[in-house]
């Protein structure tokens, strides 16, 4: 299961250095939605955030970029040897990559100043509780290598994804005069997208590597 991570945890210094770039990816994504999601939702000024928001996502990309450069290191002294490892870190730093990105779509709503549907924001703030635990339990289980916590957290996963993708739809239905149902209908699809990349990054521990990105879009599409 955790074979890969192992794998590199007993390589070379650039592939242990690009590990713990990676798990300061997920904090500083869980950082990100944190923010914005209360700009969004809890009476966080934007304009307050959004400096450092913002260096908070090129923080991710120069983190991205740092980890591409020790694995390229670590194929280079292991070849062949270490390509299995290095597609999946490669892999999932791209999701870790993409929270950032969503995390900034959420940003965006909150900028729009107009708010979600006052019915939709407990269950939004509900959700927001529920996926800020989930991202700091990520890179705890990447610390732990506990397999029960990885597959408690994708169940956990999939059951929030699956429910903000139900009420995204359920809001882009409604009849909208105001703009706050389309906003509410994009937030829980952030907050979908967010939670999809975070399951996919935990995977990688309980997968085989071409399963990889795989595990929501087969439940998805069975539904």
């Amino acid at each position: 299961m955790f074979h890969w991570l192992k794998k590199i945890q007993n390589s070379v210094s650039s592939a242990e250095e690009a590990l713990q770039y990676f798990e300061q990816m997920l904090e500083d994504g869980r950082y990100m939605f944190e923010t914005s999601s209360n700009a969004l939702l809890a009476g966080t000024e934007p304009e307050l955030v959004k400096d450092d928001l913002w260096s908070t996502d090129k923080r991710i990309n120069a983190l991205e970029r740092r980890i591409r450069r020790r694995v390229i290191t670590h194929l280079t002294m292991h070849g062949t040897g270490a390509i299995a490892s290095d597609l999946v870190l490669m892999s999932i730093v791209k999701d870790a990559e993409r929270i950032g990105d969503y995390c900034k779509n959420i940003f965006d709503l909150a900028m729009l100043d107009r708010g979600c549907a006052e019915e939709a924001i407990p269950d939004l703030l509900d959700a927001k509780s529920k996926l800020t635990r989930l991202l700091a339990k990520a890179r705890n289980i990447y610390q732990s290598e506990d397999i029960e916590d990885a597959k408690a957290f994708i169940e956990q996963a999939d059951e929030l994804a699956q429910h903000c993708d139900r009420q995204s739809m359920v809001m882009a239905l409604r009849d909208d005069t105001d703009g706050k149902s389309a906003i509410t209908a994009l937030a829980y699809r952030y907050f979908k997208r967010v939670t999809s990349h975070s399951m996919n990054v935990i995977t990688s521990l309980v997968v085989p590597v071409d399963q990889l990105d795989y595990y929501d879009e087969d439940k998805a599409g069975r539904e």
